[in-house]
């Protein structure tokens, strides 16, 4: 009973203890801030991403849950890719006939190259059977005037070296075929090779879907909430699950015309949440709008234009958010004190407590 009884009283000066601070606190908060100092309501929030299918298919798993952290990279959900593998074997096979026509062509283009040759040397054999022809038709020729030779032998001399430069003429035609033969085998290497590219981006495209058919962190942060279930058919864009980026965590606050125009990028800031009132975390502020929110319908006196109001943000440090990444929260409101004088020093309360 004894120790039973010196437990009720370590846990009343326990409680009575935490109910002074709270006390404190509260007074502190009602208390007049210190010259150049503002306090104002505010909500912590951070960039949302919403991780989405890049093509229309079916949701095959998800692979996390609400409330994760993730890391950069890290695999997230992934889609059905049997459709996607068949479309790849088929684009692998059309690879394959088409690398296949490369080497047909080729081969083409050595024949034609061959024959090229071939005309070559009947083009030089044919000169060298006119060249005898001619001169065979010559000395004929003379001899006739001596009447050395008939007539018949002149002509048939004569005759002679006509057909040699026919069969001259039909070996260079010979030639200019094969010539065109090869150009149009060149042709047809070129055309295959096209194919042949075209038909490796075919399987690249494929490989590429396949790949974006696992959907991965783009950076670190938290799953916020699932969009969509395994075997859900979703459209291109289709949503899976949204994801809060934990390294750009800020708070949104605003302040009146008077003290916004007095806060500029970089300002200090201190920020009290609710849900941790015995924490002070640092900030700096990193927006300040250029449009006044909250405006009357017509600004005419002083008095109105100081209904306006600024929308500001406050980003908190990201060595900060990395070192309790697991406590981040959104959403969660607060109070955001400004520091619109740089001369102006932070109540004794917004220091002992810093976050560090």
């Amino acid at each position: 009973m004894a120790r039973l009884a010196s437990g009720i009283v370590v846990g009343a000066v326990v409680l009575i203890a935490a109910g002074a601070a709270w006390y404190g606190w509260t007074s502190f908060h009602k208390d007049p801030l210190p010259a150049g100092l503002s306090a104002t309501n505010g909500r912590l929030e951070a960039t949302e991403i919403d991780i989405a299918t890049k093509s229309a298919g079916r949701l095959a798993e998800v692979v996390v849950r609400e409330g994760d952290l993730v890391r950069p990279g890290q695999v997230l959900a992934r889609m059905d890719i049997s459709q996607l593998e068949a479309n790849k074997r088929l684009a692998e096979a059309e690879l394959r006939r088409a690398e296949i026509s490369v080497q047909t062509a080729r081969s083409i283009v050595s024949q034609r190259e061959a024959e090229r040759k071939s005309a070559a040397a009947v083009i030089e054999q044919r000169r060298v059977q006119l060249d005898s022809a001619v001169k065979t038709n010559a000395r004929s020729q003379q001899l006739l005037k001596n009447s050395t030779v008939s007539q018949q032998v002149a002509d048939d001399t004569e005759a002679a070296e006509q057909a040699a430069r026919a069969t001259l003429a039909s070996a260079e035609a010979s030639l200019a075929a094969a010539d065109a033969g090869i150009t149009a085998a060149q042709a047809q290497v070129v055309d295959a090779e096209a194919a042949v590219d075209a038909a490796r981006a075919r399987v690249q495209s494929v490989e590429t879907e396949i790949d974006d058919s696992t959907l991965v962190a783009p950076r670190e942060g938290r799953i916020q909430y699932l969009v969509a279930e395994p075997g859900e058919v979703l459209s291109a864009g289709g949503r899976v699950l949204n994801l809060v980026d934990l390294s750009n965590v800020y708070m949104t606050f605003f302040l009146p015309t008077s003290e916004a125009g007095r806060t500029r990028i970089g300002t200090d800031v201190r920020i009290v949440l609710d849900a941790a009132p015995q924490l002070t975390i640092p900030a700096k502020v990193s927006f300040v709008a250029d449009v006044a929110q909250f405006t009357p319908k017509t600004v005419e006196t002083e008095e109105e234009r100081q209904k306006l109001t600024f929308r500001i943000r406050a980003q908190i440090p990201q060595d900060l958010l990395r070192k309790y990444v697991d406590y981040v929260k959104t959403g969660v409101p607060g109070m955001a004190y400004v520091k619109l004088d740089p001369q102006a020093q932070w109540p004794e309360a917004l220091e002992r407590n810093l976050v560090k």
